[in-house]
């Protein structure tokens, strides 16, 4: 079992920055990719970015291309997504999860375990 934990998220400008935390207890991450998805109210989850055990290797969806970054530490058990010039559509519940099976995926199907999110609320 991987518990995971997000904080990091809040009430932002447009413009501004924010950066989500996402650590990890039961299991060491290094075993594990990692992904950040979103929700927004009355849509459905949509994959961020991801990132392959070492880190050496991250992908991410094109409305975000430039703006994140997906990061992680092993030695602290966390991943870490730096959001800049943040946009009022940005906003929506951010969640990390686990992926054992398929690096890299963009399908939420293919990840494990999952955190609870956090808010990120992107005002215009």
């Amino acid at each position: 079992q991987v518990q995971l934990v997000e904080s990091g998220g809040g009430l932002v400008q447009a413009g501004g920055s924010l950066r989500l935390s996402c650590a990890a207890s039961g299991r060491t991450l290094s075993s594990y990719a990692m992904g950040w998805f979103r929700q927004a109210p009355g849509k459905e989850r949509e994959f961020v970015a991801g990132i392959n055990w070492s880190g050496g290797s991250t992908n991410y969806a094109d409305s975000v291309k430039g703006r994140f970054t997906i990061s992680r530490d092993n030695a602290k058990n966390t991943v870490y997504l730096q959001m800049n010039s943040l946009k009022p559509e940005d906003t929506a519940v951010y969640s990390c999860a686990t992926n054992y099976r398929v690096p890299g995926s963009s399908r939420a199907g293919d990840y494990d375990y999952w955190g609870q999110g956090t808010q990120v609320t992107v005002s215009s």
